[in-house]
């Protein structure tokens, strides 16, 4: 295959796993229904967790993490023979696919989730230490703040800058793309944030 196959392979690798649409799938295998015709109607964690089911939420939070990561790591290993993955531009175009597949997966007609778990995921893939520090700003954001989406917007936000800092600037300007998504997916939760109307962590109101 050509250098040019191979990244659109590496993309559309990407974009398949990334767009399984775990919270969906889980809760009807769990019995609670369809997960988006409830709270924000949103395929992500935070939305599966209204529905009462913590350990589902969990699961649903692990599975859209573990596909951008599953995605990186094929594409680096299998298809763009990749090592190390944060070298290759393949490995992070997977990435890129498994996050858009998250945000637009072709199965739900293009409507699904935020993204922020995935993006964790692919980040995780690339480089775990720039994952760890932006698993720590979500943490301590959402402690303090009580608002996942502003945890969400501040910790994809600074992921490029962890990422320039420890040594990959091509990567961090990948992932400065993957953020400006994430960011555009929340543009309503931005509105409310602005306005004092978003809901906190444990509200069953809209997020």
């Amino acid at each position: 295959m050509t250098s040019t196959t191979v990244l659109l392979v590496d993309f559309l690798l990407g974009y398949a796993l990334g767009s399984i649409p775990f919270g969906l799938l889980l809760t009807k295998y769990a019995g609670l229904g369809d997960v988006r015709k409830i709270g924000s109607g949103n395929i992500g964690a935070t939305n599966v967790l209204r529905t009462g089911n913590k350990g589902l939420a969990a699961a649903t939070l692990a599975c859209d993490l573990l596909k951008g990561t599953v995605a990186v790591l094929i594409a680096s290993r299998f298809v763009s023979h990749e090592w190390p993955v944060t070298t290759g531009l393949g490995s992070v175009l997977a990435g890129v696919g498994a996050v858009i597949g998250h945000m637009y997966p072709v199965w739900l007609k293009f409507k699904g989730g935020k993204g922020v778990a995935t993006f964790l995921g692919v980040l995780l893939g690339i480089a775990w230490q720039a994952a760890i520090g932006a698993a720590l700003v979500w943490l301590a954001v959402a402690f303090a703040s009580r608002y996942s989406s502003l945890a969400a917007l501040v910790a994809t936000a600074v992921s490029p800058l962890i990422l320039y800092f420890l040594g990959y600037p091509p990567v961090a300007a990948l992932f400065l793309l993957i953020a400006v998504l994430v960011w555009w997916k929340h543009s309503e939760n931005i509105s409310r944030l602005l306005s004092g109307n978003e809901s906190k962590i444990g509200s069953k109101k809209k997020a």
